[in-house]
């Protein structure tokens, strides 16, 4: 009643309360149940009623579609020459293209365009079309209008066939059946209809129908093996369980007997986490609490495998499933091209302010001091009122927007989508062993990958192979090697090596902690399942392990080759058989492996009923709980091993009185049922009992290097990207890698920030570096290795002195790092002075965060699982893929989406300046120079086509090439070709073939003004078109002046725009249109005129020529000099001297670097 009576809602708890099949505590005399959503599955965010305000807010967030919206507006509003749909319907058509997606029926029309027009560049010309409507406007609104609708439409009319599509798939997922137990019997509902709390049956091979807590299933342990592929991507084989009380539910009488509940926290869309307690009534006792975690959950998404059925209790439904929560839209990333590109857009915006500002104060003062014909109003200074002054301004600006291209973001988009869909069909990043296709996850980023300065990796899956193989281990002092699959003495000097026969009591325990200290599953041969580990299969010794840690995995494998065997658990005790003696041990707890403990331990009792913790990890967190044993000697070993480049672990057992276990487990119990804070308290519980260990020894497994990893390293650098490798491993087994991987050189001088304790003494360390390196040789290369504590002292307060000093290495490499610090590395180049591009990789969940932080993240598809590709930006599988990707892709990606940049603003230049001119000669009178026909179809669909395909399939440089010359990506690094100066080179090359186009025509009309065959004068129709028409052909011509590959493509965008000019301008000039379609006829027969006269053509060959005469100039340079470095570089190789051409898909052209 609180709730109803105050100004606020209740906050939302932070746990709920789940009643399986919503039988309420009897217990309780008043029962309110809690409120869920029900399962319904909907991906799409529109509705009839809203998805116009909403896809035009979104699309209307552009500078260009905003500008075109107040140019509509403007012609809206006054009275203008053109009309407003000139500038409107343009923009309605790309808005309309983006709008169908995300919808229903209902909120389309508001939705949408709230979304499209929250673009400023889309808003901007629906106000241009308004005030085109408004007042009195040079142009006609058409001009505004139109461009305005074909640029939303296009946007509006994707979105909407995309939210189509989704509503398709949503009304089948919500319709497909599901065993729901309603009434003591098992009823087939629609999947939408289930409700949380309802007890569902879930058969072999189909798909969980909504997030399930798994209450039995038909293998007797309670457990079943599900495939996550659809959730996460990976494909093997996941086993989950239920608790222990649980798993005798069988049937629909038994859980109609079944009473008990959940509580467990509200849905969140961490997939590997789940925090709840399911509590079992006891007849006369308190409720029984057990602790539930992601083990016992069935996601939506994930499908039964290998099991008859299961019986699940509804957690969370609808959107609140975690596959749901996980469909929304990643932190958007914005490249450095998009940045530019509206920058560019803000200072158009601005020019066209100052040229509208000025053309009204020349307005005022020639018609205060001109008279002007009798047919031209005269408003003189005096008279003027701020009414006038702001018709004359918005009048100018309806006459000028079109320097503003309003089908740059829509062709941007389209290029970008298509684009992408290369990256994904390179069959040169296509791995067939996995069968697995290199995966672009977003479109946006294509053109960061060109420029990309600083590489952070990670070593483990990522550098190697992630094939764990065993190969030496230290026990109780002494060093053991594996030869041929059997286990020996390691030779040392004189001493040979011996075979192992017999194992120690000191050995029995250490390989009693790789057998036991564990997450592995075995995978039982099918005609021994049914033997619940009996004479057949006891000794059996060809299991296959399934393993969520390749290292536990190559353990539980040596362990067999040398005759311990695993045989799995049964009724909660593990079996191993010591060379065929077999041994019980019941398993009392396992404390999971967590990045900031670096270890993991089980506790287990032996028949005799004496208690052991046994723990492995990193010798850095093991060795430091440890106070009996041989700990010199494994230090020394660990040493040895990491020199060799191995992978190390130590081994270490505590036995634990029963006094010590109990109080232990009541502590466990209490962190793990716990809904508040479970982690932290669990932490505490894990350090009271990981304590006052003894070691056994060390294990050190091989992990190989992948393919052409050093030949990657190399070329990326060579590019000029400076790589860190960023890696949990210990330092003398990081550096060892990083030799092989050639990250490291010989000759380098290495720079060691390690093992460092003290603030003071960090800060000491890095001063002495940044001296030893000013004052040592100049060409001296140096890398430097950090580990993760020191780490801590530098982001506390020496982050600039590390900075400096790292800058001046070039290589770096961070070991014994936590997931986190990886994360904070990234952020601290990313946000140093120059911002550089930042591309992280990694292949595991404790690398998410530092590829979510990087400006681009790369995912590997490798043996730890797909939480990485899921949350990155581009996945691939292998390493070596990266320099492709980057090299070539990413220079191509570059390159393409630049000059498709700068050419859009170019050719609005070279279009629009020339009403510019006309203005000075027309006496400021806002008279428009071209008609109102081209004004719109200009960038629609004259020059729109062929810069389209140039920016999905140039190829400026061979393939071969960019990767054989890595030091070409350099080139276009810190957006080098989208800088000030080559815009401003773009636009003035603008300006001058404008000053041609336009006076070039103005002078032939003034010396000679009859020019048709028949005698007749020229008019300001045929004077407009011809500019046009002259302008047209340039820009085009321009463009293939810019051109090195041409393809079908490429020549079908140009005959394709040739020809739908011509079609459309003899379709508009050759027909008597309608009064209520086009107010004026005077383009009527002009262009066939103009075709009939052969002055006509011969002054726009040569007008065409003369324009881009710089252009051609400055492309034979461009080929000249780069044919003369080619020639000198095989020169001094030794090489032909002569051009080499290459061929490309039929189609030749040469090795030309720009």
């Amino acid at each position: 009643m609180a709730t109803l009576i105050g100004c606020t809602s209740a906050p939302k708890p932070q746990t709920r309360t789940v009643n399986i099949g919503h039988k309420h505590p009897s217990t309780e005399e008043v029962y309110i149940p809690e409120s869920f959503p029900d399962n319904r599955v909907i991906s799409s965010k529109y509705t009839v009623w809203n998805f116009l305000p909403k896809n035009l807010f979104e699309q209307f967030r552009r500078i260009a579609n905003f500008y075109f919206l107040c140019i509509g507006v403007v012609q809206l509003s006054i009275d203008t020459p053109v009309t407003p749909v000139t500038s409107i319907l343009p923009l309605v058509f790309v808005i309309s293209v983006t709008a169908f997606k995300q919808y229903t029926v209902w909120n389309f029309l508001p939705k949408n365009l709230f979304e499209q027009f929250r673009r400023i560049a889309n808003f901007y010309f629906l106000c241009i079309g308004v005030v085109q409507l408004s007042i009195d406007t040079p142009v006609t609104p058409v001009t505004s209008i139109l461009p305005l609708v074909f640029v939303i439409s296009v946007t509006a009319f994707k979105q909407g066939y995309e939210d189509w599509l989704r509503h398709k798939a949503d009304k089948e997922v919500n319709s497909r059946p599901a065993c729901v137990l309603r009434d003591k019997q098992l009823l087939m509902v629609k999947s939408m209809h289930i409700k949380v709390g309802d007890i569902i049956k879930v058969k072999c091979n189909d798909g969980f129908p909504c997030d399930l807590l798994l209450l039995s299933s038909s293998n007797k342990e309670g457990e079943c093996y599900i495939t996550t592929a659809n959730l996460d991507g990976e494909t093997n084989l996941k086993t989950h369980s239920c608790v222990p009380e649980t798993r005798h539910l069988q049937n629909e009488t038994e859980f109609d007997n079944f009473e008990g509940f959940v509580e467990c926290e509200q849905p969140k869309p961490d997939l590997y986490r789940f925090i709840g307690n399911i509590h079992l009534p006891q007849s006369g006792q308190q409720n029984l609490i057990k602790s539930l975690g992601p083990e016992n959950m069935l996601l939506r998404g994930a499908r039964l495998k290998n099991t008859s059925y299961i019986y699940g209790c509804a957690i969370y439904t609808g959107q609140e499933s975690k596959m749901a929560l996980n469909s929304k839209f990643k932190q958007t990333k914005f490249s450095r091209v998009e940045k530019s590109m509206n920058n560019f857009l803000l200072t158009f915006l601005l020019v066209l302010l100052i040229e509208c500002a000025v053309s009204t104060g020349l307005k005022f003062w020639y018609t205060e001091n001109h008279k002007l014909p009798w047919y031209i109003p005269k408003g003189s200074g005096d008279n003027a009122t701020a009414l006038d002054i702001l018709k004359d301004f918005l009048a100018y600006m309806v006459l000028y927007n079109y320097i503003i291209p309003i089908s740059l973001y829509v062709t941007v988009e389209l290029q970008k989508f298509i684009g992408s869909m290369f990256f994904s069909w390179d069959k040169e990043m296509y791995d067939e062993k996995m069968n697995l296709a290199a995966r672009a996850n977003t479109s946006d980023l294509n053109e960061e990958l060109g420029q990309v300065e600083y590489l952070f990796t990670d070593k483990t899956g990522t550098l190697t192979e992630n094939d764990m193989k065993f190969r030496q281990c230290s026990i109780d002092g002494k060093l053991y090697e594996e030869v041929s699959g059997r286990l020996y003495t390691s030779s040392n000097g004189d001493q040979q090596s011996e075979y192992v026969a017999q194992y120690s009591t000191k050995m029995e325990e250490f390989f009693r902690v790789l057998c036991l200290c564990h997450t592995c599953r075995v995978d039982v041969p099918t005609s021994f399942k049914d033997d619940s580990l009996g004479a057949s299969s006891i000794y059996h010794y060809e299991y296959e392990y399934q393993a969520s840690s390749p290292d536990e995995k190559a353990f539980v494998e040596a362990c067999s080759r040398y005759g311990i065997v695993y045989h799995g658990i049964n009724d909660d005790y593990m079996e191993v058989s010591f060379q065929q003696d077999m041994k019980r041990y019941q398993l009392l707890h396992t404390l999971e492996f967590d990045a900031d403990r670096k270890r993991m331990s089980v506790i287990v009792k032996c028949d005799n009923g004496d208690i052991f913790l046994l723990c492995k990890g990193a010798e850095s967190t093991v060795l430091d709980k440890v106070i009996s044993g041989d700990i010199i000697s494994t230090r020394r070993h660990i040493d040895h091993f990491a020199m060799l480049g191995l992978r190390t672990l130590a081994l270490a057992q505590r036995q634990l009185t029963q006094d010590t276990y109990n109080e232990f487990d009541k502590l466990l119990h209490s962190a793990r049922t716990a809904l508040q804070n479970r982690q932290q308290r669990l932490s505490e519980a894990f350090e009271f009992v990981e304590t006052d260990l003894h070691v056994l020894g060390a294990t050190a497994v091989e992990d190989r290097l992948q393919e052409d990893v050093p030949k990657t390293i190399t070329s990326l650098r060579h590019a000029g990207i400076k790589i860190w490798v960023l890696t949990g491993d210990k330092e003398e087994t990081a550096v060892n890698i990083s030799y092989s991987a050639g990250h490291f050189k010989q000759g380098m001088n290495e720079l060691h920030l390690t093992k460092i304790e003290e603030s003071m003494f960090c800060a000491e360390k890095l001063r002495l570096h940044l001296i030893s390196i000013e004052e040592g040789p100049v060409n001296m290369q140096y890398a430097l290795i950090v580990d993760g504590s020191t780490l801590i002292f530098i982001f506390e307060q020496y982050c600039d002195m590390f900075l400096k000093l790292c800058k001046k290495c070039v290589a770096v490499l961070c070991c014994r790092m936590s997931p986190i610090q990886k994360a904070e590395i990234v952020r601290l180049i990313k946000t140093s002075k120059d911002k550089p591009v930042t591309l992280a990789v990694g292949d595991g969940a404790n690398d998410v965060s530092m590829i979510q932080e990087a400006d681009i993240g790369i995912g590997i598809m490798g043996k730890e699982g797909r939480q990485a590709v899921r949350c990155s930006d581009y996945a691939f599988v292998k390493f070596k893929f990266l320099m492709r990707a980057l090299l070539l892709h990413g220079h191509y990606y570059y390159i393409r989406i630049a000059t498709l940049v700068q050419y859009f603003f170019y050719k609005n230049v070279a279009f629009i300046t020339s009403q510019i001119y006309f203005g000075v000669y027309s006496q400021i009178s806002a008279q428009p120079l071209f008609d109102s026909y081209y004004l719109l179809f200009y960038n629609i669909c004259f020059t729109s086509l062929p810069i389209l395909f140039y920016g999905i399939f140039e190829q400026h440089i061979p393939q071969d090439t960019l990767l054989e010359k890595p030091h070409l990506y350099q080139r276009i690094t810190k957006n080098e070709y989208l800088s000030w100066k080559n815009f401003l080179k773009w636009n003035l090359l603008g300006v001058w073939h404008s000053l041609v186009f336009y006076f070039g025509v103005f002078y032939v009309f003034q010396y000679e003004s009859s020019t048709f065959h028949s005698g007749k004068m020229l008019g300001l129709a045929c004077f407009g078109s011809i500019v046009f028409t002259v302008c047209t052909i340039a820009v085009n011509v321009k463009l293939c002046l810019e051109t090195y590959y041409f393809c079908f493509a490429t020549y079908f965008g140009y005959i394709f725009a040739g020809i739908g000019c011509l079609a459309l301008t003899f379709l508009y000039s050759g027909v008597i249109w309608p009064s209520w379609m086009l107010s004026s006829q005077s383009m009527y027969f002009v262009i066939f005129e103009m075709l009939k006269s052969g002055p006509v053509w011969l002054m726009m060959l040569l007008l065409v020529i003369t324009a881009l005469l710089p252009d051609i100039i400055i492309r034979c340079v461009r080929d000249i000099r780069n044919h003369l470095s080619q020639t000198k570089k095989r020169s001094d190789t030794g090489e032909s001297v002569l051009l080499k051409p290459y061929q490309t898909n039929g189609k030749l052209s040469f090795d030309l670097s720009i």
